[in-house]
């Protein structure tokens, strides 16, 4: 944070508390926590079975239950896995998600909407990268990227 003037980071869990609790413990910071990423070979290791459930799981209720104190954390969920991004809802409550995999992994809007919304509508910052950088390659690039945007931000909140 101090080196880069960085506002958030995103960290993955497998390392253990020890080496997340430095920027945990900063409370005007966001950490973003790896839960369920979007690419296929994620099931490799985060639906491992332990006890019972899918590792996935119990890393979404540790960083709820125990990590988030500063309530300044959020947990990447891809938009590629709704059954599972609506588990994890269920165990996080309003804890905000960063949902990649909108656009050339697939993720289907409406579906990961209704999946991983809070209450209010809200609760996901939904991230379509490729989709936006790729939108065109000519000169027209920039009103290109702002339509693929402005198309996104509609369909979103036409699911709300």
């Amino acid at each position: 944070f101090d080196r880069f003037g960085a506002d958030a980071v995103t960290i993955n869990p497998y390392m253990g508390f020890d080496s997340a609790e430095p920027f945990l413990r900063r409370a005007d910071k966001g950490v973003v926590i790896l839960c369920r990423t979007s690419n296929p070979g994620a099931a490799d290791f985060q639906d491992m079975d332990v006890g019972g459930r899918p590792l996935f799981e119990i890393v979404a209720e540790t960083v709820a239950r125990k990590w988030n104190t500063h309530n300044n954390c959020l947990l990447v969920v891809g938009a590629t896995w709704p059954e599972q991004m609506s588990r994890i809802r269920a165990i996080v409550g309003e804890m905000p998600f960063l949902v990649p995999g909108v656009g050339a992994q697939g993720g289907d809007v409406e579906k990961l909407v209704r999946a991983g919304r809070t209450a209010d509508g809200n609760g996901l910052i939904i991230n379509s990268s490729r989709g936006i950088l790729y939108a065109s390659q000519g000169p027209d690039f920039a009103a290109a990227a702002r339509a693929e945007t402005l198309r996104l931000r509609d369909q979103v909140n036409a699911c709300r």
